[in-house]
């Protein structure tokens, strides 16, 4: 059983101001307003910080072409991210500085402490020094002599510089990570840090001289050198606090939970442990790491010119839509793509035609049968007890994919719960109901039904949408404040209460530069192709021979002693379930499969693959080797033929 803190600290990584903010930044810092403002549903007493990292060689060369001085350049960038994340609806506790004075005091103390227990020494050092990275670079991290991330070759630089003696941690390290396999997540990110711990972890540099290098801290044991911007910025998460002996750092140091991406995994996992273990105090809760955006196949990257400006992509989709796009389609420590089409395509699926949909029609059929109000609700059928039992379990399902990090799912099953609540309008079929008298009392159980389930997915939508979901709270005739968690469960909606007319909340977009027929744009494109005559033209009889249909997952499992093989049991609408065997346990869990839908070809020979009968293909798309699946709404029933 997942179990939750009744306090809970969390912070982003404070952001380097020498560029501005996009949508990577935006993402990292949703998700984690998106994790508190859970949190804080679930009855926890949550911090918030976020802040900007302000120090180092890169921040002083941007000041300089700006023609600025670093202070006034860093104050502008700060600004910037400062003033974006009210726009984003993220409600943090605390902007930090690296500029601050009572972290500049904070830094200096720690590094005096552990320098007075012998822990940081001068020596000469040549090496090969990054300006990108900030960092001295190994030869074996070169690649045809360049940075990996950079692609610049780095300057050799030979200097006096101070080190910390990180290499008498190796071995504490590397305990704790294969003791606690809980302590970063996705456990992929651990296993990637005990490897770069087979290899011996050399000593830290953590200064830079003021002949090379004037804006930064000050190291308190000798004014001729700066700290090294990341020992330097990776204490701002105790500084904040007050440390070391601040009421707020009494309070939610020991519950610290760090959200960052996972370029930043060998500082944070290696570097930080490290500098807290040598400062004696207790190490982070939690390290949580998320994948990148893929814009046009590559990292966002400002020489690439593919970044994307998250209050653009706000204008166009709403702030509250680009929220739910952002947690709803990165699984969460995976990279995923980021296009235009997509989060309308989403927006379109999840929020219009899904819950947009099932809150319009609700609302309307009640108000035009019940004078407007809440009907009454009356005896409830199978129904009913089947929606209410899967809402009772469905609400404490979400509340652990968030305790475990996983919004995305959390996010895919309060879809499928919406999809169920508009299967049952559907099953039940009020408009039918309406026509009788002798149904009003059971047109009355099942539009109160739909109510009270959409009240209840308002509720678990509102951290990810909260202004939307104000609105929607208003549109059930409830006050706007937020729902309780104690209070998403079904049977709490007062019959009787007032419903203001229905506007939609999500009005359906257009996919821009989308065919509303993906196969025949699909089509149109290859036809289009200039190497057409090379292309193995399939006849329109052979295509008609194959049997498209749609199902859903109902369960999966791995196949024993195979790395590749996933075997499902999925409903295609038939009498019977069908097993079917695909090669994507690389790229999906079981759990991550389950209660999907999925196009299938329903009419392959049945074949065996390790042992298991395999009953037809489960379609995905393959995104430069990785395989991911073709998504079917989820109104859409198990059984339907694609045309």
């Amino acid at each position: 059983m997942i179990r939750m803190s009744d306090t809970f600290y969390i912070t982003t990584p404070i952001y380097y101001v020498n560029s501005h903010p996009h949508i990577g930044h935006a993402y990292t810092t949703i998700v984690t307003d998106v994790l508190t403002r859970y949190m804080k549903l679930f009855g926890a007493d949550t911090y918030f910080l976020t802040g900007t990292d302000e120090h180092g060689q890169k921040i002083a060369e941007s000041a300089a072409k700006s023609g600025v001085e670093p202070q006034e350049f860093v104050d502008q960038i700060s600004q910037e991210f400062r003033e974006m994340w009210p726009h984003l609806h993220i409600e943090h506790d605390q902007f930090i500085r690296t500029t601050d004075f009572e972290h500049k005091n904070c830094v200096q103390q720690i590094l005096q402490k552990i320098y007075d227990q012998g822990e940081i020494y001068l020596k000469e050092y040549e090496g090969l020094y990054c300006i990108g990275c900030e960092r001295f670079l190994d030869e074996a991290e070169l690649e045809d002599g360049n940075c990996p991330d950079h692609q610049n070759p780095p300057e050799l630089y030979k200097e006096n510089n101070y080190f910390f003696r990180m290499s008498a941690y190796q071995d504490w390290l590397l305990k704790e990570l294969k003791h606690n396999e809980k302590w970063v997540y996705p456990g992929r990110y651990r296993n990637e840090l005990i490897q770069l711990l087979k290899e011996p972890l050399q000593d830290l540099c953590i200064s830079r001289p003021k002949s090379r290098l004037k804006w930064g801290i000050e190291l308190p044991f000798d004014e001729n050198f700066v700290t090294y911007v990341w020992f330097d910025a990776l204490l701002n998460y105790a500084s904040a606090l007050g440390w070391p002996d601040g009421e707020n750092y009494n309070k939610y140091w020991q519950h610290v939970h760090h959200t960052i991406g996972k370029d930043i995994l060998k500082t944070h996992g290696i570097y930080w442990p490290c500098m807290l273990k040598a400062a004696g105090m207790p190490v982070f809760k939690k390290l949580v790491v998320h994948g990148h955006w893929i814009v046009e196949g590559s990292k966002m990257s400002k020489s690439l010119g593919n970044v994307v400006d998250p209050l653009a992509m706000k204008d166009q989709l709403g702030v509250d839509a680009l929220r739910y796009f952002l947690l709803r389609d990165m699984s969460f420590g995976e990279d995923s793509n980021f296009t235009e089409e997509l989060a309308v395509t989403r927006y379109n699926g999840d929020l219009a035609n899904n819950f947009g949909n099932l809150l319009n029609r609700s609302i309307s059929m009640s108000r035009k049968n019940f004078h407007g109000c809440v009907p009454p609700l009356g005896k409830a059928e199978d129904l009913e007890k089947e929606l209410h039992n899967s809402f009772v379990e469905g609400v404490q399902k979400c509340k652990e994919h968030i305790i475990a990090f996983q919004p995305h799912r959390a996010l895919e099953h309060v879809a499928s719960l919406s999809s169920q609540v508009n299967k049952f309008i559907d099953t039940c079929k009020p408009w039918a109901l309406a026509k009788e008298e002798k149904d009003r009392e059971r047109l009355g159980t099942v539009l109160y039904t739909a109510l009270d389930m959409a009240r209840i997915l308002v509720g678990l939508l509102d951290p990810v949408m909260p202004k939307k979901m104000c609105e929607a709270r208003v549109s059930l005739g409830l006050d706007e404040g937020v729902i309780r968690f104690d209070d998403l469960t079904p049977g709490l909606l007062e019959s009787g209460i007032e419903l203001p007319k229905p506007t939609p909340l999500f009005p359906k977009m257009r996919v821009p530069s989308l065919e509303v027929n993906p196969i025949k744009n699909h089509i149109e494109k290859t036809l289009n192709n200039s190497n057409a005559e090379e292309t193995e033209w399939l006849g329109i009889d052979d295509f008609q021979k194959m049997e498209l249909k749609v199902g859903r997952i109902k369960s999966c499992r791995k196949v024993e002693k195979s790395e590749k093989l996933l075997c499902s049991e999925v409903d295609l609408g038939e009498a019977c379930s069908r097993s079917i065997v695909s090669g994507a346990a690389e790229f999906y869990t079981p759990e991550e499969m389950t209660d999907r839908h999925v196009l299938v070809v329903a009419n392959l020979k049945p074949v065996k693959l390790m042992g298991h009968l395999s009953e037809g293909m489960i379609l995905f798309s393959d995104d430069n080797g990785k395989l991911v699946l073709i998504d079917v709404p989820e109104q859409v029933n198990p059984g339907v033929i694609v045309r």
